[in-house]
């Protein structure tokens, strides 16, 4: 299948990829917020595979800046509840008509954003580690967005522990995530190709994020990304319903 890529939604698909990577680089999740709804609205052939694949790399590249940080702790827990989350997830994908997946896109935006606003706070337990693993692995897994459960367990972590502790997580979370859509044909040749289109961007915001991530954590524009996602799903929301 060809790629048919026209030049300004490259251009387009740069921009949003590199908004959000800067994002994620700066607070330790963010990606999907930012791209799921945009990139929805533009061509749904990027998700969730595609940026899956982008978010591998950026997690990568991530856990090595931040390796020093990375917090080990029941991160067991976490990792089995990717597997049930990302199994769980194939079989949504596999039950979900195409033409409801931009809407399925939108809810997970959505919920994302509610779930890092709430305020709602978790101890670090077997539990939690389970439950905020496996929602983790389905949200990964449907629609490229899997750091709000895990945030909500880890948010009282400094930054750079964040960061790397989330991004470890979700080097482990991308790769269970793609294996399991690449069993049932969501993710080939065609999507590997439209990953590699996202990569300029992914590597712009990596570079970036070095130098956002401290006015970052200080809670100056993180609200306002927050707000910028939620609109942005219910736009796509309403978009998939009209």
């Amino acid at each position: 299948m060809d790629l048919n890529v026209e030049l300004t939604s490259l251009i387009y698909v740069v921009i949003v990829s590199t908004l959000g990577a800067t994002l994620q680089g700066s607070v330790g999740f963010g990606l999907g917020f930012v791209a799921v709804p945009l990139l929805a609205v533009v061509d749904p052939r990027y998700l969730p595979g595609p940026l899956i694949m982008a978010a591998l790399v950026l997690t990568l590249l991530l856990s090595y800046r931040e390796h020093k940080a990375i917090q080990l702790k029941g991160i067991t827990w976490v990792l089995v509840g990717r597997l049930i989350g990302a199994i769980i997830g194939i079989r949504l994908l596999i039950m979900i008509p195409e033409e409801y997946l931009s809407f399925t896109f939108a809810v997970m935006v959505i919920l994302g954003v509610l779930m890092s606003i709430s305020g709602l706070r978790l101890s670090i337990n077997a539990k939690n580690l389970l439950g905020s693993g496996t929602l983790s692995g389905l949200m990964a897994t449907t629609s490229a967005i899997g750091g709000p459960p895990l945030a909500m367990i880890y948010q009282n972590l400094k930054g750079p522990e964040l960061r790397g502790t989330l991004s470890g997580i979700f080097v482990v979370g991308a790769i269970l995530s793609l294996l399991a859509l690449s069993t049932v044909g969501y993710f080939g040749y065609l999507e590997f190709k439209l990953a590699l289109l996202l990569l300029p961007g992914i590597f712009t915001g990596f570079f970036l994020s070095k130098f956002t991530a401290k006015i970052l954590d200080r809670g100056f524009i993180r609200p306002a990304i927050l707000t910028f996602s939620l609109l942005s799903g219910i736009i796509l929301m309403i978009k998939t319903l009209l």
